[in-house]
């Protein structure tokens, strides 16, 4: 069975996509310990320690690496499209989840009694931190070298 997606573009995909996977739970289990409360939204919410969606794209691109040799030019590929979204993550995405945060403190003062008729709240966490894409990154390489192991064994 395992042959069947071992050094292929399906140990790629299935270690991205299981690496994301993995860090929702663990993201999960990071927000119960931290809050003292179980909150299932957590496995569909972006934010948040760690970073899955670096978990995801470190995974896809390491598992390439590991596959086609990280001196290949799908490697390159990958890796840069990783940069790009971890960027983004920590960058832009946390940026909007701030201002989300400052509007709605501002709607918070205008519409004090009726907030759902504008609309309601807006989705404050939607980025990350640096150590949180880090933590994320670093899970994602370290489950693509896992999982490859697996198949291998």
């Amino acid at each position: 069975m395992h042959t069947l997606i071992l050094n292929n573009g399906y140990e790629a995909l299935s270690s991205g996509i299981l690496a994301a996977f993995f860090a929702q739970v663990i993201k999960f289990f990071v927000f119960t310990i931290r809050t003292k409360k179980i909150n299932f939204k957590i496995f569909t919410t972006t934010g948040g320690m760690p970073s899955s969606h670096s978990a995801g794209v470190m995974g896809l691109s390491t598992s390439i690496g590991i596959i086609a040799g990280f001196d290949s030019l799908i490697f390159a590929t990958a890796f840069g499209y990783a940069l790009i979204v971890m960027y983004d993550a920590a960058g832009l995405r946390r940026a909007a989840g701030k201002t989300a945060a400052c509007l709605n403190r501002m709607m918070d003062d205008f519409y004090k009694h009726d907030l759902q008729a504008v609309g309601g709240k807006l989705k404050e966490l939607l980025g990350h931190t640096p150590l949180e894409v880090f933590f994320g990154a670093v899970f994602g390489i370290l489950f693509a070298f896992g999982f490859h192991n697996f198949l291998v064994k």
